[in-house]
């Protein structure tokens, strides 16, 4: 076995309550042209696992697809250990006019509650938005218009709308793309939370060195699946320089 081969899935032990993702030969195409292609890896039920490569390799498309929000050919099956839980999404970043006058409370009100968000935070909800708010460290700032945070502080709203209602997947794109330095101790204590509470975490992620210190399990991708195992032992220079240096011949036709 060479160090980019796959390894063992490892056990996870404990609570589990989050559910195993299994990936079989997944193929995705847009138009003519092939997205994903025999993508096969299996996530264990109540992990960190990390999916990187290069842009462009398909990891949001994958995760798009897990989502339900992209068609594609092959199996895509979850297996919880229960009754079927609760998915979050974190997404790698937030596009909006920064002059609207929307509070980080009617932000959180229009994610996370069906009542509309201008006629306040549903008794229901405030106090599992106030524990989200107050896990990133926002709590504070609950009355500041959304434009007026950093990248940083809006980078931990998003997280706090992952939070609520609580999930069993959690399934995050890039989250630590734009956190400052509080932010970034605050997702590394979201994830050992996640991670001693059984939930399981598909965390695609472009910071190697975070992923070798805080996944379970990492998969390679670039376009199909370059290597899946142990991250200290994967992450090394000659599997990082075979994924980030392969060029899939994105523009051929796919085959029907």
């Amino acid at each position: 076995m060479t160090a980019c081969e796959p390894l063992p899935v490892g056990a996870v032990h404990g609570d589990i309550r989050g559910p195993a993702i299994h990936f079989n030969a997944v193929d995705l195409d847009l138009g003519r042209t092939r997205i994903l292609e025999q993508v096969s890896f299996q996530v264990t039920a109540g992990s960190i696992h990390a999916l990187v490569g290069p842009n462009g390799g398909g990891k949001s498309s994958l995760i798009k697809t897990l989502l339900g929000q992209m068609p594609h050919r092959g199996e895509l099956s979850l297996h919880w250990p229960a009754s079927p839980g609760t998915i979050g999404y974190v997404p790698q970043a937030m596009e909006f006019d920064r002059g609207l006058p929307i509070t980080v409370d009617d932000f959180m009100a229009a994610m996370c509650q069906r009542k509309p968000a201008f006629m306040g935070l549903s008794a229901n909800h405030k106090p599992a938005i106030e524990q989200a708010l107050s896990r990133v460290g926002l709590l504070d700032k609950r009355k500041r218009r959304m434009g007026a945070l950093s990248g940083g502080e809006r980078q931990r709203v998003l997280l706090a709308q992952g939070l609520v209602p609580e999930a069993q997947l959690l399934v995050l794109d890039e989250p630590m793309s734009a956190l400052d330095e509080p932010g970034v101790q605050v997702f590394e204590q979201l994830l050992a939370d996640w991670r001693r509470a059984g939930t399981t975490v598909l965390w695609v992620e472009h910071d190697l060195q975070a992923v070798s210190r805080l996944a379970d399990r990492v998969t390679g991708l670039n376009r199909s699946v370059q290597f899946d195992g142990d991250p200290q032992q994967l992450l090394d220079p000659e599997c990082v320089l075979k994924l980030f240096s392969s060029h899939p011949a994105r523009a051929v036709e796919a085959q029907r």
